[in-house]
């Protein structure tokens, strides 16, 4: 049972964002420290990738692990209450994710997704770093 009224639960979901979420700025943060210049949710490409190298042709996405649906991680547990509503979202969301980096791969595009639970992890500028250089 949710805790919270309705309009306090959506008053509680506006304030969640799309852009410029901590995960986000942790990796851009991390890019800009290793010298590296991007620029950021490409409209004109599909998914509107969070950061982008256009001449090295490479997007990374930043995800959310609750989300996106980050499967064995425990930032990705579903709520107890409307199950079925969450359970059905965050499949769409995945599915969307795969169609974007699909269509990304078609034009020749190099993709890497960075979770949220990747973000606290010491070895992602390592990850960052390899995925850049190749």
């Amino acid at each position: 049972m949710d805790t919270l009224t309705s309009d306090q639960r959506s008053q509680l979901m506006s304030r969640i964002r799309g852009k410029n979420t901590k995960p986000e700025m942790v990796v851009r943060r991390l890019l800009h420290g290793m010298g590296y210049r991007y620029r950021l949710h490409a409209k004109e490409l599909p998914g509107k990738p969070d950061i982008v190298f256009r001449r090295r042709g490479k997007a990374i996405f930043v995800n959310g692990c609750f989300w996106h649906g980050h499967k064995g991680c425990k930032l990705a547990r579903l709520p107890k209450s409307r199950v079925d509503f969450w359970t059905e979202k965050i499949a769409r969301n995945a599915e969307r994710d795969a169609q974007a980096i699909k269509a990304l791969e078609d034009r020749n595009w190099e993709t890497l997704t960075v979770w949220e639970c990747e973000t606290k992890c010491p070895d992602l500028a390592h990850r960052l770093r390899s995925f850049l250089e190749v």
